[in-house]
């Protein structure tokens, strides 16, 4: 089988094409979280606490200065606050979206029994019957 025909196989498959609409649409619902937390949820919970913009905040370990031209050097844990804000808004959506599909799904009809096992006298009958076979047979 050639290369192409393979890849032409494997593309062809429900899991991949599934799975490019997933990362598409997941990149997709990323940003529209990514503005949700920033543009709506964030700046009334800085309000609240001050009027602090979380994505500002930061620890400055060296300041920049003009004589060397260095760069400051932060550790910017308010953009971190707002990533797991971000992450946490996610979780609860993904979360809710799981749970209304389960309710929308068609509940799987019940698996009807097999056929009971036979009972102990059920299997002794069937022996006795196998063993008369056998014996007219050899007959």
């Amino acid at each position: 089988m050639s290369m192409i025909t393979e890849f032409k196989t494997f593309i062809a498959r429900g899991n991949v094409l599934d799975l490019a609409v997933g990362v598409v649409i997941g990149a997709a619902f990323g940003k529209i979280v990514t503005s949700l937390v920033d543009q709506i949820i964030m700046p009334p919970i800085g309000l609240a606490i001050g009027g602090i913009d979380f994505s500002s905040l930061k620890w400055v370990l060296r300041p920049a200065t003009d004589a060397p031209k260095a760069a400051e050097v932060a550790i910017q844990y308010g953009s971190f606050l707002n990533t797991m804000i971000q992450f946490a808004i996610i979780a609860f959506a993904i979360f809710l979206v799981v749970k209304l599909v389960n309710r929308a799904m068609p509940k799987a009809p019940p698996v009807p029994p097999g056929p009971p096992e036979p009972t102990a006298q059920e299997k002794l009958l069937v022996e006795i019957r196998d063993l008369l076979k056998q014996q007219n047979t050899a007959k």
